[in-house]
């Protein structure tokens, strides 16, 4: 009863926002990858199953709705389906040369050359392969349509990225500043 008294004071002009998590077990990818620590250390190539999750704040329309959630679940399930199964490299990693010839990407790192086959690696423009960078490079992915964004009356977009249980990096974008934090 008390409730219904302070919901219908909330002023028709007042926008009411709500988040919605999408933390589905599907949103995953497969990669190898290695990190790198310096120029002469890294770790050796190796695999993860990586999930990816996002919390999506917006304006609740008239039907008591955000938005239509499948919007973002196809998105993202499109998102981890580019990812499966690739090797990731770091082209923008300042401790990397990378080269190409007809069939092979030919990384080199601390003067060991490492020929990685072009159909099965994705060069990424991060300085690393790790949580970090992948929580941000797949977030300005996700708010590059800034029309789906404004036609959702989305607000604030975070994305949530895990290579391991209980480890994730988190990386959030809010429309008020245009900023990631």
């Amino acid at each position: 009863m008390w409730l219904s008294k302070f919901l219908t004071a909330i002023p028709a002009t007042m926008n009411r926002l709500a988040t919605i998590v999408i933390d589905k077990q599907y949103l995953h990818f497969s990669i190898a990858h290695f990190t790198i620590f310096s120029a002469t250390s890294r770790e050796r190539l190796h695999g993860h199953n990586v999930r990816i999750g996002v919390s999506i704040t917006g304006e609740v329309d008239d039907n008591g709705l955000c938005f239509d959630y499948a919007v973002y679940k196809k998105i993202l399930k499109a998102l981890c389906a580019k990812y499966d199964e690739y090797t990731l490299i770091a082209k923008d990693s300042p401790h990397l040369k990378i080269s190409e010839d007809n069939n092979f990407y030919h990384v080199e790192h601390n003067g060991i050359n490492m020929p990685l086959l072009k159909t099965d690696t994705i060069l990424l423009p991060v300085l690393n392969v790790t949580i970090e960078e992948l929580a941000y490079y797949l977030l300005n992915e996700l708010i590059a349509d800034r029309g789906l964004l404004d036609d959702l009356k989305i607000h604030a977009f975070e994305t949530r990225v895990s290579s391991g249980p209980d480890q994730w990096a988190r990386c959030a974008w809010d429309k008020k500043t245009d900023s990631i934090v």
